[in-house]
């Protein structure tokens, strides 16, 4: 493998001038930055990244932490926030936590050793005080920081979310609208505050049809599924074996939602006939489910790109104050929600007569 003195040889310069034209930290002739050039790619000399960094004290490298790498939503994010990555001339290094409180604490100490400029993190989201343990990590790297999807108490860290309770209210005003009464909820893991928000939101979608039995005893139509296909297809099964079955479902994540077809069909159960089921995200595969799922979509291609290009901002120093951005869903209507079965149009208003159509039936003989 050639090295910069070989470099320097060929060109015919010292090393000091080959490190000037790598690093581009000293003005260098035209003629001679052409020799250099040449002679770098005629040897194939790749500069040292790790000695690079310690001169200008940037790697050009970021780091991104996610909780779940099997979880496709977790994967398209990925996908967009590397592609603005190495468009912008940056290597991300990515870390799965695997929810493991643990695991995120050795990862970011990990990152720290490889000197990342700039740092993306889906939290764990554990609980409270493992947010309170990874502000406090966080703090401690001392690099710009920007949060996705799931806020913990750090003022210094950027966030780009989703508004979670409004995506809820919008998948349980649908199914309200087509005539559901009883409306179940599979939530996602306790204390994860994405899964709480999107519980809220159900809670308060069934609230607004004001105080009957089923929305006072809310809480007995709410399942846990652990945001995993497995978790989904075992709470729908049990939701089917409950006396009062409902007649739909708001899924708090597509993998769950994916589980829950699945359960549905194995339990000779139609969607959407007899059952309608909404998911939350809009993965690529939810479009070819079976049938396939109507869904709050987060807009993906948005919250990475928010997040590479807040993170590029602090740094390259043009920003210094945090800076939060909670981005709408929207709802993607398919086929696995239907009207229930009792549900009836709204009545049309009756004609009223206009005074002139009174005043030609008076004239009539």
């Amino acid at each position: 493998m050639a090295t910069i003195k070989d470099v320097a040889l060929k060109a015919d310069v010292s090393v000091t001038t080959v490190s000037h034209v790598v690093n581009d930290t000293r003005h260098v002739s035209a003629k001679v930055r052409e020799r250099v050039e040449l002679a770098i790619r005629e040897l194939g000399y790749v500069p040292n990244a790790m000695a690079r960094s310690l001169k200008s004290n940037t790697t050009s490298t970021l780091g991104m932490l996610i909780p779940n790498s099997s979880n496709p939503y977790f994967a398209e994010i990925v996908r967009i926030v590397e592609d603005r990555c190495f468009g912008a001339g940056y290597t991300l290094v990515l870390c799965n936590t695997d929810d493991e409180p643990h695991r995120q604490s050795v990862y970011l100490k990990v990152l720290a050793e490889r000197r990342i400029d700039g740092l993306i993190v889906v939290s764990t989201g554990a609980g409270t005080a493992d947010d309170d343990s990874l502000a406090k990590q966080l703090h401690g790297l001392r690099v710009p920081t920007v949060l996705v999807d799931r806020e913990i108490d750090d003022p210094a860290c950027d966030l780009v979310e989703t508004a979670h309770m409004q995506g809820g209210l919008l998948a349980v005003r649908h199914l309200l609208s087509l005539g559901h009464k009883r409306i179940a909820c599979i939530g996602g893991p306790a204390g994860v505050m994405p899964s709480e928000q999107r519980i809220e939101g159900w809670r308060m979608a069934l609230a607004e049809t004001g105080a009957t039995p089923d929305i006072a005893n809310a809480n007995a139509l709410l399942w846990r599924g652990g945001f995993t296909s497995q978790g989904g297809y075992e709470a729908m099964h049990a939701i089917l074996r409950t006396e009062q079955k409902p007649s739909a479902v708001f899924v708090c994540n597509d993998l769950m939602a994916i589980g829950a077809l699945r359960a549905a069909h194995e339990s000779g159960v139609r969607v959407p006939d007899e059952l309608s089921i909404v998911g939350f995200d809009d993965i690529e595969l939810s479009a070819y489910t079976s049938p396939p799922l109507t869904t709050v979509a987060q807009p993906k291609e948005r919250i990475g790109a928010l997040a590479v290009d807040m993170l590029l901002e602090r740094v390259g120093g043009k920003r210094r104050d945090a800076r939060k951005v909670v981005l709408q869903p929207e709802l993607r209507v398919r086929a696995s929600t239907a009207r229930h079965a009792s549900f009836r149009e709204p009545a049309a208003p009756l004609a009223t007569e206009t005074p002139a159509t009174q005043t030609r039936k008076s004239r009539t003989p």
